[in-house]
C-alpha cells in the first residue's frame, strides 16, 4: 500500500477544506496518507471534521526542541553529503528571496525534522500543497531523505512571488507539479524550461458527495446574496460594499451576507456604517462547513468579486448547490463560471459593473436562476468531483512510485534511505 506524506504550512485550516477532501478521497482509494503541518492554527478551527484531522496531523513546530535539534544533528552526521546538498539549496534560495538566508536555514531545520519522521515510516512520496514555504521544506526534506516530492500550486501568491519562493527551482527538482486549472498550468509554463512542461499536470480541486448528490433546494424569495471568503483586500470585499451602496441608492432591495473573518473586518464594518447599510449587510465571522453550506442554500446567488485567485472552492460549492455565481474574470474562474449559463463575470475592480451584475441577479426570475443553477451543478459533477480528481492524483503518485522503484533497482544507491537511519 502506497504511503504518501502530505505537507501543508498550516493544516487543518478553516480555508483548506479542499485539502481535507483530497486526502480523504485518496484514502478511500487505498492510499495511506501521513499528515504533516509546519505550524498549527488550531485556535481558529470550528469545523468538527477539521478537529478530527488535527488529531491525525503531526505538527513539526510542536515537536520538542530537543527532538528538532537531534534531527538536525542526526542528518548532519549520518548523511553529510545529502545535508550539504540541502544546505546549498537553502542558502541559494535564501539569497534570492526577500526572506533571506536565515529563514531558509530555519526551513532546513524543519526539513530535517520532517525527514527524521519519514525515516520511521514507510513513506514513498512527499506531496506539498502551495508552492511557498511548505514546498521549500518538502524539497529540502526530499534532498535529505531521498524520497521524491511533488506539489500543488494554487495561486495567486506563487505567481506573485516567483523569484522570492524559488518556484523555478522547485519545479525543476519535483517529480511532478499539479496545477488546479489551465490558467495555473500556463503560469507554471512561464517559469520553467519547456523540457519540464510534461511534468506539470492538472488536478482540479473538488467537492464531495455531500454536495454532488444534494438535490437543488428551492430558491429563497428574499433577495439575499452571500459572499464566502477570508476578509482581505484581494477578495474584493471593499468593492462589494461600494457596489451594495450603489444598489441602495437605486432603492433596489437586497440582503448581503459576508461569511468569514480576517484583517479587513473592521474597515468593512466602518464602511458599512458610513454608507448606512447596517440593516442590509451582515458579517458572520468564521463558519463551519455545514454553516457555510446553509448560508449558500439560504441565498439566491453567491458573489465573489476577487482581484486575485486560483480557483475558489466556494464557487464550486455554490454551483454544486444550484446557486449561480457573480464573480470576476480572474485566473481559473472563467474556466468554471460561464456568463449567461451559470452566472455573471465582471472585470475585477469595476464597482459599477459589479453592481449591475448584482442587480441582474436580484431581478432575475426564479426560473432563470434555477436553470442556471442546474447548469452549474452539472459542470461541477463533470469537472470537480473530489473522488474523480483524487483518482487522477493517485495515478500520478502511483506512476511515480513505480518509476522510482525501477530507478532504485537499476541503481541501488540512488535515493535509498539506509535502514540504520530508522528511528
Amino acid at each position: 500500500m502506497l504511503t504518501v506524506a502530505y505537507l501543508v504550512n498550516q493544516y487543518p485550516k478553516v480555508s483548506h477544506s479542499f485539502i481535507r477532501r483530497e486526502i480523504l478521497s485518496l484514502e478511500e482509494l487505498g492510499l495511506t496518507i501521513s499528515r504533516f503541518s509546519i505550524r498549527s492554527c488550531d485556535a481558529e478551527l470550528v469545523d468538527e471534521a477539521d478537529k478530527r484531522e488535527l488529531e491525525k496531523t503531526t505538527v513539526i513546530l510542536k515537536q520538542s526542541l530537543v527532538y528538532i535539534l537531534w534531527s538536525f544533528l542526526k542528518l548532519l552526521l549520518t548523511r553529510p553529503a545529502a545535508f550539504v546538498t540541502a544546505l546549498r539549496t537553502a542558502v541559494g534560495l535564501g539569497r534570492q528571496s526577500d526572506r533571506g538566508i536565515l529563514y531558509h536555514l530555519i526551513y532546513l531545520v524543519e526539513a530535517c525534522t520532517l525527514a527524521n519522521q519519514l525515516f520511521s515510516s514507510s513513506v514513498a512520496h512527499i506531496h506539498a500543497h502551495f508552492g511557498t514555504n511548505s514546498t521549500t521544506v518538502a524539497m529540502l526534506a526530499s534532498q535529505l531523505s531521498g524520497i521524491p516530492y511533488s506539489f500543488t500550486v494554487h495561486g495567486p501568491e506563487e505567481f506573485d512571488r516567483v523569484r522570492d519562493i524559488g518556484l523555478s527551482t522547485k519545479i525543476e527538482h519535483a517529480k511532478f507539479v499539479v496545477a488546479i486549472s489551465s490558467f495555473g498550468r500556463s503560469q507554471l509554463y512561464r517559469w520553467c524550461g519547456f523540457q519540464h512542461w510534461p511534468k506539470i499536470k492538472i488536478v482540479r480541486c473538488g467537492v464531495d458527495q455531500a454536495y454532488l448528490s444534494a438535490p437543488i433546494q428551492e430558491l429563497p424569495t428574499a433577495p439575499r446574496l452571500v459572499c464566502v471568503g477570508r476578509l482581505s483586500e484581494q477578495k474584493g470585499h471593499l468593492m462589494l460594499i461600494e457596489a451594495a451602496g450603489l444598489l441602495a441608492k437605486e432603492k433596489i432591495p437586497f440582503e448581503l451576507v459576508l461569511v468569514g473573518d480576517g484583517p479587513l473586518r473592521s474597515p468593512l464594518e466602518r464602511r458599512i456604517r458610513e454608507l448606512g447599510l447596517a440593516e442590509s449587510i451582515t458579517i458572520t465571522g468564521w463558519a463551519s462547513s455545514a454553516e457555510v453550506r446553509n448560508y449558500i442554500i439560504e441565498s439566491r446567488v453567491s458573489v465573489l468579486p476577487s482581484f486575485a485567485e486560483g480557483l475558489p472552492v466556494v464557487i464550486m460549492e455554490s454551483l454544486a448547490l444550484g446557486r449561480p455565481v457573480v464573480s470576476t474574470y480572474v485566473a481559473g474562474i472563467p474556466e468554471l463560471v460561464e456568463p449567461g449559463h451559470c452566472g455573471w463575470l465582471v472585470p475585477p475592480g469595476s464597482v459599477e459593473m459589479l453592481a449591475e451584475s448584482m442587480k441582474a441577479a436580484i431581478e432575475a426570475s426564479t426560473e432563470d436562476l434555477e436553470c442556471m443553477g442546474m447548469v452549474g451543478k452539472e459542470r461541477i459533477r463533470r469537472y470537480h468531483d473530489a473522488s474523480s480528481e483524487a483518482s487522477t492524483l493517485k495515478g500520478l503518485l502511483t506512476a511515480e512510485t513505480i518509476s522510482q522503484a525501477f530507478t532504485n533497482a537499476d541503481s541501488p544507491a540512488a535515493l535509498h534511505v539506509p535502514s540504520e537511519l530508522s528511528v
